[in-house]
């Protein structure tokens, strides 16, 4: 659990560090000096969270499995693949990765004051469109996506090809929406150290970027366990179909061949009486 603990928080810590980190260099550096278009920074920003998932996902994913997120976590819990007690470790370590994450990042950028938080309203690139209601729709959907497409993909039974590449580039994409908005999270424990890093508004509106991604993780977890996770009783029955048409033809050839044995040993042991 030690080796878990540790994992899921540097994991969180290098999440927030490189994907918050690359949104304050874009933002506040290139931009600036090379007034790039808003679509090709946000462009950057999505890819650096995308990337560093993958990067993650194939070095601590064999650990803790890469949970890295709350929402990921609880959405675990509810598909019954990990247990109550883990998942409090768990998220407790996400939540110090995360501040440990944007303290990292005071310190590198100690001349600017906002260091990857979330918000709506005056705090959004779109503040006449992103009300307190609408962010919260936002990241929920958001989130339901993003935490609908790591339980499918890390599911072994679906025997997903490169499931790091699809979960990244599953954040990558929610991120291509929802940057203009609240700057996405999709995260709880990436919000929180930003957050409370940067202060002043930022905080009174970390409750948002709290509650609507649990909500939306809860909603993709029910989601796949009823809607999308076929029924145990009909895989079963198709796996007992399948193990039965592989040993058809072998049970065929050996069967002439047990009549014979018989039959031998059936004289032996005549001879024998």
């Amino acid at each position: 659990m030690i080796k878990k603990m540790i994992s899921e928080l540097v994991g969180t810590m290098l999440l927030v560090l490189f994907g918050c980190g690359t949104a304050i260099a874009v933002n506040a550096y290139v931009t600036s000096v090379f007034n790039t278009a808003f679509a090709f920074t946000m462009l950057i920003i999505a890819l650096a969270f995308g990337l560093v998932l993958i990067a993650l996902i194939n070095t601590i994913g064999r650990v803790s499995g890469c949970h890295v997120n709350p929402a990921v976590t609880i959405a675990m819990l509810i598909d019954k693949r990990i247990d109550i007690f883990d998942s409090i470790i768990y998220i407790c370590s996400q939540i110090v990765g995360g501040l440990c994450g944007a303290y990292l990042l005071k310190y590198i950028f100690t001349t600017e004051s906002v260091f990857g938080a979330n918000g709506f309203d005056k705090l959004s690139l779109l503040p006449v469109v992103t009300t307190q209601t609408v962010a919260l729709i936002v990241e929920a959907i958001l989130t339901f996506v993003f935490v609908l497409v790591v339980l499918s993909a890390s599911d072994e039974k679906n025997k997903t090809e490169n499931p790091s590449l699809v979960i990244g580039l599953t954040l990558t994409l929610v991120h291509l929406f929802g940057i203009p908005f609240t700057g996405t999270s999709v995260n709880p424990a990436r919000s929180i150290g930003p957050a409370l890093v940067s202060g002043g508004d930022y905080i009174s509106q970390l409750w948002v970027f709290i509650v609507a991604p649990l909500v939306g993780g809860i909603l993709a977890a029910l989601f796949y366990r009823f809607v999308i996770q076929e029924n145990k009783k009909e895989v079963f029955e198709e796996e007992i179909e399948e193990v039965e048409e592989e040993i058809e033809e072998p049970v065929k050839k050996v069967a002439p061949k047990k009549k014979v044995v018989k039959k031998t040993a059936t004289r032996k042991t005549k001879k024998v009486e």
